[in-house]
């Protein structure tokens, strides 16, 4: 007859202090360890089991999508244990919490609606240049548990580099006068493009890997944006991409679990892997 020790969860030697069962998958990715191990010494533990197996099918998955590459900068802003280890990044360049706007209050790591709430005053730096990628290879990206609302901030922006009317200037972000999404991927001028009713929650993303358009991903759907001006590429504008607004301008009130920069790639796959992340950490915590 098994003993009590023997049916209690132990330390495996290498489940890199995960409670562990015989039969009990843990994460194996090495770059899934890397980062589980850079936030558990953030806060102070290891996030739970479950937690760090949807992190490791995140890492696997868009790896064998091929879209792990162009992730340049990413960070997922749910399912560590403090607001600490939600700014380790997935890949690339920290964010930096500007002014240390955003406190733990402000910071759900899981349940219906996980994420870091904006509060109309606090953004983040990416320290990602917008003109890191190249010209006609871009992508950005945010997952929105709960949508930006016109007040109490004009044209709310998700994620950002410079203001609308600047050439190659990159936004994703909402009109306050019909609510719709406004998108721009390195266009000139005030040129922009709209779609949707901009109350979407899920991924919301742009992705341009050609000179002349690019598509957005927005309620579980690729489209084609419509124009006001063209969609064509110009030389992108030269300062970091924010998430929550634009520098200290436009910011939204938005709760995000988790944004993205990069190179071009399928937001169709992308949104597919962000939203069971997102969802297996909602569940787990």
């Amino acid at each position: 007859m098994a003993t009590l020790a023997q049916k209690l969860p132990y330390t495996h030697p290498f489940a890199g202090g995960y409670p562990y069962r015989g039969s009990q998958r843990l994460p194996s990715d090495p770059d899934a360890l890397t980062y589980l191990a850079a936030v558990a010494a953030a806060d102070g533990a290891p996030v739970e089991t479950a937690v760090a197996v949807a992190v490791d099918d995140f890492f696997k998955g868009t790896k064998a999508d091929g879209t792990f590459s162009a992730l340049k900068a990413a960070c997922l802003l749910c399912g560590a244990r403090t607001l600490a280890g939600a700014l380790v990044p997935l890949v690339g360049t920290a964010p930096t919490n500007v002014a240390d706007g955003f406190v733990s209050g402000d910071y759900t790591r899981g349940g219906a609606t996980p994420g870091l709430q904006g509060d109309g005053t606090s953004y983040l730096d990416s320290g990602r240049n917008n003109n890191a990628d190249p010209q006609n290879s871009q992508h950005v990206s945010v997952y929105a548990s709960i949508q930006a609302t016109s007040t109490p901030t004009t044209n709310p922006v998700y994620i950002s580099a410079n203001d609308v009317a600047s050439d190659g200037a990159t936004h994703i972000g909402r009109l306050s006068n019909n609510g719709g999404l406004y998108i721009r991927s390195r266009q000139t001028g005030i040129n922009f493009c709209t779609t949707g009713s901009g109350s979407e929650t899920g991924l919301l993303g742009l992705s341009r890997n050609i000179a002349s358009t690019y598509v957005v991903r927005r309620s579980g759907a690729t489209v084609t944006p419509s124009v006001n001006g063209s969609r064509t590429s110009t030389t992108p504008f030269d300062g970091n991409v924010f998430v929550f607004g634009s520098a200290a301008n436009y910011i939204s009130n938005a709760r995000l679990a988790f944004y993205s920069i990069g190179e071009a790639l399928d937001l169709e796959a992308l949104d597919a892997r962000v939203t069971a992340l997102v969802t297996a950490i909602g569940a787990a915590v």
